[in-house]
């Protein structure tokens, strides 16, 4: 079971071992003592088949690439297993936080990418809220939907890779 999953699915350490519990604990174990889920776990880890640090660095990737912003990626992380010093190295700089602002920003037509004009207030709060669930930190929300323009943007965006 534990060698087709990892086959199919890119994985870490903890959620294979979050699988193999729960799919003992629905099939039951017919074997003498106890099932060893942590044997398996670290086998599949020295033989390669399961690396917590690319697992981070392609679900962070991603995320940033969809316009997650850092806490939830944090959190999308920590869901999976991954220790919290990997949490750390993968969140991306801060150049990559903010173009993933910009991302939903394009997306989902905030601040200057919503028709123009300024905004009305309620609408704005609004968009900055959905920024923060999105994992967002406020000042980034904050510049995004206060923009004037796209290139305002992008200038902001600059001013963090100087």
């Amino acid at each position: 079971m534990a060698l087709a999953y990892v086959a199919r699915f890119a994985t870490s350490a903890g959620k294979l071992s979050d699988y193999l519990r729960r799919k003992l604990r629905e099939r039951g174990w017919e074997g003498e003592g106890e099932a060893d889920t942590g044997a398996i776990v670290a086998r599949f880890v020295e033989l390669g088949y399961v690396d917590d640090a690319g697992f981070a660095r392609g679900k962070a990737q991603s995320l940033l690439r969809r316009g997650y912003g850092a806490r939830r990626i944090d959190q999308a992380l920590g869901a999976a297993g991954i220790a919290e010093s990997l949490r750390e190295d993968v969140r991306g700089s801060e150049v990559e936080r903010r173009r993933a602002a910009l991302v939903m920003a394009r997306k989902r037509r905030f601040g200057p990418f919503g028709g123009g004009g300024r905004l009305d207030p309620a609408v704005r709060e609004k968009q900055v809220a959905a920024m923060l669930r999105a994992g967002h930190p406020l000042a980034h929300a904050r510049e995004v939907v206060n923009a004037m323009s796209a290139e305002a943007l992008d200038e902001w965006i600059d001013e963090a890779a100087d």
